[in-house]
């Protein structure tokens, strides 16, 4: 059992083997720590997640390192069935790959049960083992841009459902009707860890059956009469609800997405008398619009830019961000472009009426899960204020968000896997300024350096087995430039990841303006946690 450093307030435990992997998360969740959060599942690792005020981080270790790795993984009694038709694009590639016909693989796929070991890369995407000993597959050497929902696929000794049309390198054998995701159910990802799972062949295709439940159109945004709401004019480049996360989801694939900048979204609702968790308008760059129904109590927080009220008579002046803002029936407020930092978060007292998905109201863009983006014509209800909500004092603005004038330092923890790289790579990551690329979004943000980071000889062609990622990691993969993963980053990759930006720089980094120049400040040299 190895220690791995992700951040101040997680670890990776690296084990052997899959067994010891199951093994240790059975016991950690028969016997739990007080202390302990989210754990994510992989190949042959747990990504620890904790709390330091209630067990510090040598405890933890202790703890971990004390359990028992032949602990019985138990199998859920049920066996839930998959019909797939096997007439996959790597079918024919496969079986020669393995020196057998096509038959022989549909044979041995569908000859043993599987088990459901981990969740991950996308919602309701199961990682299956317990297949055909013969079955040990490279991926494609060039992964698919599209894959369709529904594809039955082999990595490694993995096999696999894609839940939705997603790219991805995994050797396609057939395809299943059967949704692996479907929000209308009460437990939406079909397959959970420790399910037993059988494919069936259902022969050739006969009539093409979407492979999805298709989606519940989301309704309108609209107020009950006479209630008070807010019109969206303009959205600007992208806007959306967003809360601090839909935590707990890891046993369905799904991530906690949420706010970028989470301290904007708690200070917003402060300053309107809200909950710290109630949902926000996340909006990006200047350009956003709203008008006011009724009456309303606003606060605008996070990047630094130019706040305008216009009134029906057309009157207009500026109105301070960090601070309550009442409107009236008809008064317009208008955002300008941001001098420093490109999210702002809009609250309104009392809250918007926006019904939660799996607990939360964060709209996450990679999964699809969540209220769908705003857009020009929205009407937001707002709910009745509580009694004795008290709205907040003005605060002063910021003054650490990131600008195009200056270089953006961001403190990082060094690992998991700091030592797949060349030790002068290590000191290149540090040492050199990095740009933020047009390609970045709230999934990652993409990062371009004149030097690129170059893995050690004995890595240089390794393959990472799939392992949890965090908020804030730096993952490189091999054209050497990384990528800064973000709130909506899926659970799982591939791709070493030489550091994770540190859990109090994670809401600048949620700021960063394409172009912006970073540099990485490691808090430490690299090293595996001592136990």
């Amino acid at each position: 059992m190895r220690f791995l450093p992700v951040n101040l307030d997680a670890v990776l435990v690296e084990l052997d083997d899959l067994s010891q992997t199951l093994s240790l998360l059975a016991s950690l969740r028969v016997q739990p720590i007080a202390g302990v959060g989210e754990i994510v599942p992989a190949a042959r690792t747990l990504l620890v997640n904790f709390r330091p005020a209630a067990i510090p981080r040598a405890e933890l270790i202790e703890r971990i390192g004390g359990r028992s790795l032949d602990a019985r993984v138990e199998q859920a009694g049920e066996r839930i069935e998959i019909p797939v038709t096997y007439d996959g694009e790597d079918l024919e590639d496969v079986a020669r790959l393995l020196g057998i016909s096509a038959q022989e693989v549909i044979r041995r796929h569908t000859g043993s049960d599987y088990t459901v070991a981990f969740t991950g890369f996308a919602p309701g995407f199961a990682y299956l083992t317990g297949g055909h000993p013969s079955f040990d597959l490279p991926r494609r050497a060039t992964p698919r841009t599209r894959i369709p929902a529904g594809a039955v696929g082999l990595a490694g000794t993995f096999s696999g459902v894609y839940p939705q049309a997603s790219p991805g390198g995994w050797q396609i054998i057939g395809v299943t009707a059967t949704p692996m995701w479907d929000l209308s159910r009460e437990r939406p990802a079909l397959l959970q860890p420790g399910q037993r799972v059988r494919f069936v062949d259902a022969g050739a295709r006969a009539v093409a059956v979407p492979a999805v439940a298709p989606a519940e159109s989301t309704p309108a945004f609209g107020p009950t009469e006479g209630a008070h709401a807010l019109e969206v004019r303009q959205t600007g480049l992208q806007a959306l609800f967003q809360d601090p996360g839909r935590h707990g989801q890891a046993g369905q694939g799904v991530s906690a997405s949420g706010a970028m900048d989470r301290a904007s979204l708690r200070a917003a609702n402060r300053l309107v008398g809200n909950p710290a968790d109630a949902a926000c308008i996340e909006a990006v760059y200047g350009g956003f619009q709203l008008v006011c129904r009724g009456e309303a109590v606003v606060a605008v927080t996070g990047a630094e830019a130019p706040l305008d009220l216009i009134a029906v008579n057309g009157a207009r002046w500026p109105v301070p961000r960090h601070a309550p803002v009442a409107m009236t029936h008809g008064d317009t407020l208008v955002f300008g472009e941001p001098r420093a930092g490109i999210r702002s978060y809009i609250a309104v007292r009392g809250g918007f009426a926006v019904a939660p998905v799996l607990g939360s109201c964060a709209t996450d863009t990679l999964a699809n899960i969540g209220p769908r983006p705003i857009v020009a014509g929205d009407v937001l209800p707002i709910r009745p204020a509580p009694v004795g909500a008290v709205v907040g004092e003005p605060e002063l603005p910021r003054n650490d968000l990131p600008t195009l004038g200056a270089v953006v330092t961001l403190d990082v923890v060094m690992g998991p896997r700091t030592d797949w790289f060349t030790p002068e790579a290590v000191e290149r990551f540090a040492r050199q300024t990095w740009t933020v690329t047009p390609q970045s979004n709230r999934v990652g943000v993409r990062l371009a350096g004149d030097e690129p980071l170059v893995r050690t000889e004995a890595m240089a062609r390794a393959e990472l087995p799939s392992e949890g990622t965090a908020l804030g990691a730096l993952q490189v993969p091999p054209n050497g430039q990384p990528v800064l993963f973000m709130a909506d980053h899926p659970l799982t990759g591939g791709y070493p990841v030489i550091a994770t930006v540190a859990t109090y720089h994670l809401d600048r980094a949620g700021q960063l303006p394409v172009g912006a120049r970073i540099r990485f400040r490691p808090i430490a040299a690299f090293e595996a946690v001592p136990r």
